[in-house]
This record gives structure tokens, sequence and C-alpha cells, in this order.
């Protein structure tokens, strides 16, 4: 069975929780690992956050109204789950202000690979922007969502995420071009 529209995915689901369920995870299991990664970096996290999640959605999916789109919706569910598991590693954050050095020293992870240097000194800038820009700079750059649709996934106005991206992207680039 090829991926399916989410109003039929959600009514599955509600039908026949198993298999929809099964479907359910098919479509989105990569994409919220990858959101939620981006965020807390650690693998491990990332997994226990994304099961989490697929936890999450299935319990409240009686609940789901239509008010967003059923993507922003789980979108808005990983993005809470990747923010509980920063909020208990908030001591360990850095900005894009602090010394090169410490920010080289961040965590390794065996998933990433550090041969391409332009990507990990584009993931150490990302790495250290402010929560929101971090987020409305991934939504916007990795999984091409509108300004509206991260809007409502982060819990603001159009016009605060694309000012946030766009504030994101200049620090990046001016990281990027300080660190070359």
């Amino acid at each position: 069975m090829g991926i399916m529209d989410d109003r039929d995915l959600v009514a599955m689901t509600i039908k026949d929780p198993g298999k929809g369920f099964r479907c359910l995870m098919a479509k989105y299991k990569e994409v919220v690992y990858w959101h939620i990664r981006r965020l807390v970096v650690a693998h491990e996290d990332a997994q226990d956050a994304t099961q989490e999640t697929f936890v999450r959605i299935f319990r409240s999916l009686s609940s789901f109204k239509g008010e967003c789109s059923f993507r922003s919706w789980i979108y808005r569910i990983a993005t809470n789950e990747a923010l509980r598991i920063l909020d208990q590693r908030r001591d360990d954050r850095m900005s894009l202000d602090d010394s090169p050095v410490e920010l080289n020293s961040m965590l390794a992870d065996e998933y990433v690979d550090y041969s391409d240097l332009e990507a990990v000194r584009l993931q150490q800038a990302i790495l250290a922007l402010p929560t929101k820009q971090q987020l409305v700079f991934n939504l916007r750059y990795y999984n091409d969502l509108g300004y509206d649709e991260i809007a409502g996934i982060i819990g603001s106005t159009a016009d605060s995420a694309k000012s946030n991206y766009h504030i994101a992207k200049e620090k990046i680039i001016k990281y990027m071009n300080l660190n070359s």
C-alpha cells in the first residue's frame, strides 16, 4: 500500500488502530526523527523523543480537530518533545557568541559525517542559534515548510516566523564566513 492522504490516514487509524498506526509510522517516522534530531542532536535522544511523539499522537488522535494540517499537528507534537529534552539540557546550550573552541567541543556523534567540514560548521551554527530561530530555520530549510505552517507549529505568526528565519540565516552566514 502506498503512502496515503492524511485525512484517510487519520480515518484509518481511528477505524483500525494497528494498521493505521503502521501506515502513520511509515509516512512520518523518518521526517519526525530528523526534525527532532536536528534540534536535540544526540541519536538516542532523538529516538526517545520520536517514540514519545508517536505515543502522544496515538493517544491524542481522537482530539485532532483539523484546525491545522495533520502534518503541522505532528510537527507541533514532535517539536514539543524536542523542546522537553532541550529544557532538560538547558545548561549545555551555547550561542554564536561563544568562542569557536567551545563550539568545537560539542558532543561527537557516530551518526554524523564529520568528514564534510562545511556541513559540520553549518550544524554548529544552527545549534548555537536561540531555540525559536533554530526551529524556524530547520522547518524552513530542511522541511521546506511555509511560514504559515511554521507559525502554527511554533505558536507564532507567519511574520514572526519569517523574521526569525531571516535573522537565523544572517547569523549562520556570519558564522560560516568567520569560520571558513
